[in-house]
């Protein structure tokens, strides 16, 4: 039966379909596209509109321009805009009222572990409390961090934080990744607790640590010898299986390395000033 009715189907009819084929291949990636162009004008919008609310273009409490503005001013269209503006929502930036419109929702309210708001406020310069706040949370986990790693007493965490270590002393005269390097040790203790919201509070911020560490360095410019001296302290306490004094010693590290930052802030001119140079 299966042959009997491929019989019934003309040359003239396969030739006629297999030519439609490449035709709805085109189609579709033509709506690809499409769609993908939709997704980045859409990322590219909330992304805008997120760091213009960080800087306060449009501060807290503080209503957005009507949507036909909104759409001229950005020549989107309404759904691209409506779409931007469920992202923001999503972040809890922005709220939707009927009758009301769009307001900017209070700074505390803002979801600050969101990789995006973060980004938004290193893309816009982060000030000297932002960064601060962001100390608090550090001194807050890394001590702490620093013992479990300590007590865990991993032999491939002390290697990634030797390592790591290694390239900071190596790279301290700006001949290769300082930053990165430095990035690598914090990371590495927080992956060598062994808690896994440990690690993914460290992927979350590993970008606004980054930063951090920029502005930690330049602050410290003429002490660079006494971080790397208190970094080599947290790593031999860690090999030692200390953990009271990988816990002390990384309290001293963060406590001088915000100092370093205010330091650095205060050249730059101070709290309204940009607190990152790059």
């Amino acid at each position: 039966m299966a042959r009997a009715s491929k019989q019934l189907i003309s040359p003239a009819e396969r030739t006629a379909a297999g030519s439609v084929r490449p035709e709805i291949g085109r189609a579709e990636q033509r709506g690809g596209a499409a769609q993908s162009l939709d997704r980045s004008i859409r990322a590219s919008l909330a992304g805008r509109l997120g760091r213009e609310i960080v800087r306060g273009v449009y501060p807290p409490g503080s209503l957005l321009p009507n949507a036909a503005d909104m759409c001229a001013r950005f020549d989107v269209s309404r759904t691209a805009l409506r779409e931007a503006y469920s992202v923001l929502t999503a972040k809890a930036m922005i709220v939707a009222r009927p009758k009301i419109g769009t307001r900017v929702r209070p700074q505390a309210d803002w979801n600050m572990l969101d990789p995006e708001v973060l980004s938004w406020h290193l893309q816009s310069t982060p000030t000297e409390s932002f960064v601060a706040e962001l100390f608090v949370l550090r001194q807050m986990v890394e001590p702490e961090a620093a013992a479990l790693a300590a007590r865990a007493h991993s032999r491939l965490t002390i290697e990634r934080v030797a390592d790591a270590y290694r390239r900071m002393d190596e790279f301290k005269d700006g001949a290769g990744d300082l930053i990165g390097a430095d990035l690598d040790f914090h990371m590495s203790i927080l992956e060598g607790t062994g808690n896994h919201f440990l690690t993914a509070l460290g992927g979350l911020i590993g970008a606004a640590l980054e930063c951090v560490f920029e502005l930690s360095w330049e602050g410290a410019s003429k002490i660079q010898d006494d971080r790397l001296h208190q970094h080599r302290g947290i790593l031999e306490a860690i090999r030692d299986g200390s953990a009271e004094l990988a816990k002390s010693r990384m309290t001293e590290l963060l406590s001088d390395s915000i100092e370093d930052v205010r330091q650095y802030s205060r050249e730059r001119g101070g709290e309204g000033e940009p607190a990152a140079a790059r």
